[in-house]
């Protein structure tokens, strides 16, 4: 659905604010670790109104207030075990974000009581089914830090400036056209990420090849029993699939700490419950958290070509031991693959972005045959989309997104779409278009062969290739040139030699009539 006027007015409103409460904090620190302090705050928001508004529900047909019921140890009781009941915490009255915003109005605010508040929200959980969601959320948060000011005073003063800041974005409004919460967290991952770099880019999927992703695993499923990303990053990957079809169970795992704690942030953030979602910290090739599931979609960006063990142990692991070969130590591409398979329903779909060296490195070396494994042996391969250059934050290197799926309807062929070549130009990076995701969609459904754009290749086309899958040995986009007309040319040459003879009787007249050469 493209995005009306109202929807960019409140999109630009929203960024606005939000780059100037970063303003508040630049200079005390790095992009990276403001960004900590201001999506902490934002979730501490979040979670603050969402248990107002379960108690507010609660105490309808009551008179009586938040503040009064909590006083009363009857009141209190029950509504601790209908707050855990229904969001997985509680929050006591005085500790609300909006109590405290008037602490700070009031000049009584102390960051202590920040502190406070944040470490009761995760003990609240303790022993609930929602206590591992909550455990270390705000760990990257440090309130403590010298960053935000030398003394507790400093400290408290930069703080409630940003708390006051946030008390005025409009996140719940009736006339609101926006995912405002999640907006703001997309907004500041993605600037963020843009000035950070490839550290950043770590976290960050742009939201057209998220799109592209979601849109093709989901593909004529009205639900999904679950999916799963092995490097999820801050989870937008699996959101956005939740925006396509309804999804019971969203199932991540993420190795950096800050960004598993974003993760978790996130699916709260955009309602999911607590008991729908399990986003586990660690390493996924080499400490796997989901091994006896499989899903009914699988989608990842993973880092590309990064370093993993590659021990003599995994030739064991059922997720690589069919393969003959493990990925190299410094390419871990495929490594990600073969794990990514395993966890693949027969009857789901995974869709992975790549670099474009996978399609045709290490010919007779161990990605050439884990490549010629899963077409030749396994003919799990579906689809290759050839993307452009430089979309993606913190690297300029063309991608591509490789389709999986175990049980293919149509398995005499692979399709192969070139799109690098479809993009709008940007300052910092290109971008795809809505038409250019469609024109991709489109395709990928139809599955057609378009000139110049897509070809459905045969199996035994890429066998005759020796399984090398570049993208332009089977879609010709070379632009024939006009043929050379010689007659016209040996005539323009003619011409030109015409005109500089006239050129240069003309010059030797003035030079006469100056008398600078004699007559004849």
């Amino acid at each position: 659905m493209s995005i009306t006027e109202k929807q960019r007015q409140q999109q630009q409103e929203l960024h606005k604010r939000l780059w100037s409460i970063a303003n508040d904090l630049r200079g005390n620190m790095d992009a990276s670790e403001f960004r900590n302090y201001i999506l902490g705050l934002i979730f501490y928001r979040f979670l603050s109104e969402k248990a107002e508004a379960e108690v507010a529900e609660a105490l309808s047909d009551e008179e009586i207030t938040y503040e009064e019921a909590w006083k009363d140890e009857e009141y209190r009781e029950d509504l601790k075990e209908e707050l855990i009941e229904n969001v997985g915490y509680y929050i006591e009255p005085q500790d609300l974000f909006s109590s405290m915003v008037k602490e700070i109005e009031n000049q009584r605010f102390d960051i202590e009581h920040l502190s406070q508040a944040i470490r009761k929200v995760e003990t609240s959980t303790l022993g609930q089914d929602s206590e591992e969601d909550f455990v270390g959320l705000f760990s990257d948060m440090d309130l403590s830090s010298t960053r935000l000011g030398n003394t507790v005073k400093d400290r408290t003063a930069l703080i409630g400036k940003v708390m006051v800041h946030l008390s005025e974005l409009p996140f719940v409004h009736s006339d609101m056209e926006i995912d405002m919460l999640g907006d703001a967290y997309e907004f500041l991952i993605g600037r963020f990420a843009a000035n950070a770099g490839k550290k950043a880019g770590e976290f960050y999927t742009p939201q057209q090849v998220s799109k592209i992703l979601a849109k093709i695993v989901t593909q004529g499923k009205d639900k999904l029993r679950n999916v799963y990303d092995p490097t999820c990053g801050s989870g937008s990957l699996l959101l956005r699939v939740g925006k396509e079809t309804k999804v019971y169970r969203y199932n991540g795992q993420e190795r950096n700490n800050t960004t598993y704690n974003l993760a978790r942030m996130n699916m709260l953030l955009h309602n999911v419950r607590y008991e729908n979602f399990d986003i586990q910290n660690g390493d996924t090739l080499e400490n796997p958290a989901f091994m006896d599931e499989k899903f009914d979609a699988v989608v990842a960006n993973p880092p590309y070509s990064a370093h993993w063990s590659a021990d003599s142990k995994f030739n064991d692991d059922e997720r690589f031991s069919n393969y003959g070969k493990l990925a190299p130590v410094k390419k871990a591409d495929y490594a990600f693959v073969q794990h990514m398979i395993h966890y693949l329903d027969d009857e789901g779909t995974m869709a992975v972005v790549l670099p474009h060296g996978v399609l045709f490195r290490g010919h007779g070396q161990a990605e050439g045959v884990i490549r010629k494994y899963l077409i030749e042996e396994k003919n799990y391969l579906d689809t290759v989309i050839g993307l452009p250059a430089n979309i993606f934050y913190g690297t300029s290197i063309p991608t591509c997104i490789l389709v999986f799926k175990k049980c293919r309807e149509i398995d005499d062929n692979v399709l192969f779409i070139d799109a690098s070549q479809s993009f709008e130009k940007g300052k910092n990076q290109n971008h795809l278009t809505d038409e250019d995701v469609d024109k991709i969609i489109k395709t990928y459904s139809n599955r057609e062969t378009i000139d110049k754009y897509s070809y459905v290749a045969s199996l035994d086309d890429i066998k005759d290739n020796d399984y090398n899958l570049n993208i332009p040995r089977y879609v010709d986009t070379f632009e024939e040139e006009d043929p050379i007309d010689l007659d016209q040319v040996q005539q323009d040459l003619k011409n030109i030699d015409k005109g500089i003879a006239e050129v240069e009787t003309e010059i030797n007249e003035y030079l006469k009539e100056l008398g600078v050469v004699n007559h004849d």
